[in-house]
């Protein structure tokens, strides 16, 4: 195992390339950075499988788990956040289908992906929000969780996460008229119900920020061996 390199701050003109580059070398600060930059995305994709926000939380220790520890098969294909939410998603299909996903990690000593998943409190709601701001809110996330899977995911990625029709398509492995197509339905399954009245809540679903992205954050750095 390499040793932790201490944590420096990072230049605000940090390219992708140079965190990659510290990542590898265990930078903290680095590890920190990628996991805050993807948390809520890599939350959304897998909670949007998974329908469960525990099962997703666990999902996305996970993959960070297995692709971290391994960023040299990081090739430089796609964005690292494109390849981490990849993982992510076949993490939660090999969960979905009792099974573990099949990704280009099984040539990889297995004891690196055998560790247990740190479980951590579910986060309290935002003080700042008001009530039906909540309730709102849950009738938002129960007409998403409504939606048949394939509707489900290009709606999480493109309107919630604003990927770009082609990201979607990569992601998914659908072509981009595939991903319009879905996408037009999915508003319009869910528009006889929530999105004429309250659209711009959709954003807010499913909210991965504040303490809770932070102690996610802290349980991965836990799992790889570099929190300070």
């Amino acid at each position: 195992m390499l040793p932790i390199t201490a944590s420096k701050a990072l230049p605000a003109a940090t390219t992708e390339s140079e965190l990659i580059a510290r990542a590898k070398a265990r930078d903290e600060g680095a590890i920190r950075a990628i996991l805050q930059a993807n948390n809520r995305r890599l939350f959304r994709i897998a909670r949007g499988i998974l329908r469960n926000d525990s099962e997703a939380e666990d999902v996305v220790q996970e993959a960070y788990v297995r692709a971290l520890t391994h960023l040299d098969g990081f090739r430089g294909e796609s964005s690292l956040s494109t390849w981490l939410s990849r993982i992510a998603m076949n993490e939660a299909m090999g969960r979905l289908r009792g099974r573990r996903p099949s990704l280009d990690l099984d040539s990889l000593p297995q004891e690196s992906l055998a560790a247990e998943i740190i479980p951590f409190p579910t986060a309290v709601s935002d003080p700042e929000k008001s009530m039906a701001q909540r309730q709102i809110q849950g009738v938002v996330e129960k007409a998403i969780d409504r939606l048949p899977e394939p509707f489900r995911l290009v709606f999480i990625t493109r309107v919630m996460e604003e990927m770009t029709v082609e990201e979607t398509a990569g992601l998914l492995g659908i072509k981009p008229e595939t991903v319009k197509t879905r996408l037009h339905r999915a508003r319009a399954m869910l528009r006889q119900n929530v999105e004429k009245e309250i659209g711009p809540v959709i954003l807010e679903a499913f909210p991965f920020a504040g303490g809770r992205c932070e102690r996610l954050t802290d349980a991965v750095l836990k799992r790889l061996g570099v929190s300070s």
